[in-house]
């Protein structure tokens, strides 16, 4: 029986996540009228990879708790955040990156954190310039933003209620922060490589991207970047997995 005070049955399936395939390709990476650490705005090139339609969610993190014996997060029977579709939350950077690590040996595909270049590319749903997930109607204007963002918003919602973007992607600029794979530096941009970057190689914070439940004006729009200390759990942080593309692929693609 699923409760607050066991959000998960036992017994799920395996959580191989639904992925869409991002196709490679190029774009226009950063907001010229960001903010600082979302300056220059220049040309990278990504190449194939496939996202996980939806945030992790409380369900799929059962069974990695129950396969490994990993502790419960905080909030684990709070009943703002232990509904089983709800995505998880309070998990550290180092927990995200074990959940992706233990997906991969189960599977036998490489589960990962995405680049904040994949992260971005993908936000846009190979839009070029499109500056929310939606369009560019600032978020007071989106018809989900009263249910999001209005009253008083105590948690996130359960995944996959809202809109999709145009490559099939869910709750990219709200619901929670989703952790990526890079070290963070407000200058990277300006000494970013064209192809494929992966962040500096040190830093004292890991990036973040998407909007959440609690933050959504700064860090609702594609280009907006985030950060905090890896170790730190909060209530608005979650994460998506990306997975490397194989030549036969089961993957949806999106047109």
């Amino acid at each position: 029986m699923t409760t607050a005070a066991n959000p998960v049955q036992s017994g799920e399936p395996v959580p191989e996540p639904a992925c869409v395939l991002i196709p490679s390709g190029d774009f226009l990476m950063g907001c010229g009228t960001g903010r600082d650490e979302e300056k220059p705005v220049h040309r990278v090139w990504v190449d194939a990879f496939e996202m996980a339609v939806v945030q992790v969610r409380n369900r799929d993190w059962m069974v990695f708790m129950e396969a490994t014996g990993h502790p419960p997060p905080k909030h684990w029977r709070d009943p703002d955040f232990s509904h089983p579709d709800q995505p998880v939350v309070a998990v550290t950077w180092f927990e995200a990156v074990k959940y992706c690590d233990w997906l991969s040996g189960l599977t036998g595909r490489r589960y990962r954190l995405p680049t904040e270049a994949e992260w971005e590319r993908a936000a846009r749903g190979g839009r070029e310039g499109r500056l929310y997930p939606w369009g560019d109607d600032p978020p007071h204007s989106w018809p989900e933003y009263v249910e999001r963002w209005g009253g008083e918003v105590k948690g996130p919602l359960p995944v996959g209620r809202g809109s999709r973007n145009p490559y099939g992607l869910f709750d990219t600029s709200e619901n929670v922060h989703e952790w990526c794979a890079d070290w963070f530096d407000k200058n990277y941009y300006a000494a970013s490589p064209e192809r494929n970057p992966r962040g500096p190689a040190a830093g004292e914070r890991r990036a973040s991207r998407g909007g959440s439940w609690r933050h959504q004006i700064k860090v609702s729009h594609c280009a907006a970047r985030s950060s905090i200390p890896p170790a730190f759990e909060y209530a608005d942080y979650g994460f998506r997995v990306v997975r490397d593309v194989v030549e036969k692929t089961s993957a949806l693609r999106v047109r």
